[in-house]
């Protein structure tokens, strides 16, 4: 009686085990990748006035929807990560002048200017006062390819380097930025109403910055003189309450506290 070899076939449960483990990574990935959000317009929150709607119809981009790239645009954390860290694939890199600051308790802000490339379109002199994000500078990608773009449309950028953030500049008073000071801004732009008196100005601030010019403008009335507008992009209004957020899971928040909070350590420890 021969006996028969039978080659052992795999159980269905491993299948059915590698069924769920493919389920599973795709259902990360779709998470992850945000393609389930639905494509739509900015909702607009305004106050109807001639400004507001001059805005909106010189602006169409405002009311149209927004249609992300494919497969990776529809994700925040992609996007960040690959604008942070590489930029556009054709970063530009504008050349401008570092400015020194004494500051009144011995400090020392400093401030790149960058001259328009053309001229403005309505003839006029507009300079473009600039605070970056957290612990941000002229020389990061992102203000690098804002400011370029500026240039190119014929205006001037002050960009301001937060105190403490540029590692070849050393700090010559004990203190670094904080969240609401507004003292080297405030001193880059009163250099700039000296220097250019013509010149009229539009405030633009990122993130952190956004909270920086809005408490600069509404500190003093003075403040406001010869200014067109404010831009605030992307500006957390309550810090408390950011706090509490960056403090969840949902969403790797907490991931980026943790990113933010182990940068702040790098620039302290690299001023002992």
């Amino acid at each position: 009686m021969s006996t028969m070899l039978e080659t052992p076939e795999l159980p269905a449960v491993f299948d059915g085990v590698k069924l769920a483990a493919v389920a599973a990574v795709l259902y990360v990935i779709v998470r992850c990748l945000n393609l389930k959000s639905p494509t739509a317009p900015p909702e607009l929150i305004y106050q109807d006035s001639a400004l507001a709607r001059f805005l909106i119809k010189s602006c169409p981009l405002l009311t149209k929807e927004y249609v992300p790239p494919l497969i990776w645009g529809k994700s925040g954390h992609i996007q960040t990560a690959l604008y942070g860290k590489m930029g556009r694939v054709r970063s530009p890199h504008p050349y401008g002048l570092r400015k020194y600051l004494t500051m009144p308790d011995g400090a020392t802000a400093t401030f790149d200017l960058f001259e328009p490339q053309s001229e403005h379109c309505i003839g006029e002199d507009v300079t473009m006062v600039i605070c970056p994000g957290i612990a941000n500078h002229s020389e990061k990608q992102y203000i690098r390819t804002f400011v370029d773009y500026a240039q190119k449309n014929g205006y001037r950028c002050a960009v301001l380097n937060h105190l403490g953030a540029l590692p070849n500049i050393e700090l010559t008073s004990p203190r670094m930025f904080t969240y609401g000071c507004t003292w080297e801004f405030g001193a880059m732009v009163n250099y700039i109403k000296k220097t250019y008196p013509q010149t009229q100005l539009v405030v633009v601030g990122f993130s952190l910055g956004g909270n920086i010019v809005c408490k600069y403008l509404g500190e003093s009335q003075a403040n406001q003189e010869r200014v067109l507008c404010c831009v605030s992009v992307c500006q957390g209004y309550s810090a408390l309450r950011a706090q509490e957020t960056f403090m969840q899971w949902d969403q790797c928040r907490r991931f980026y506290n943790f990113l933010m909070a182990d940068n702040m350590k790098k620039i302290i420890l690299s001023h002992r």
